[in-house]
């Protein structure tokens, strides 16, 4: 497994959603208005949004430039993945 310098700042995104998600279940529980709950769901979505954007652009910075740069025979099978990854954006 490979650990990032952005993966703390991820799991700090996504433990900040977790605790959207569980202010959501309560406020559903609790019969709070569609338009605060839509409000908390749209938060959510763009927190998990920007880390899963975070995580994909520094496995391209870094896992496939050092993957050419180590070395360049395998810019073919970088690409390819490169290609599989940008899918998620």
């Amino acid at each position: 497994m490979t650990t990032h310098t952005s993966h703390p700042d991820i799991i700090k995104r996504l433990k900040r959603a977790e605790g959207h998600i569980k202010s959501i279940i309560g406020m559903l529980e609790q019969g709070r208005g569609c338009l605060d709950i839509a409000q908390q769901l749209q938060a959510v979505q763009s927190a998990v949004s920007n880390a899963k954007k975070t995580l994909v652009h520094d496995h391209i910075d870094h896992c496939l430039e050092l993957q050419v740069r180590a070395d360049p025979q395998t810019a073919k099978g970088a690409l390819k993945e490169l290609k599989e990854i940008s899918k998620y954006l």
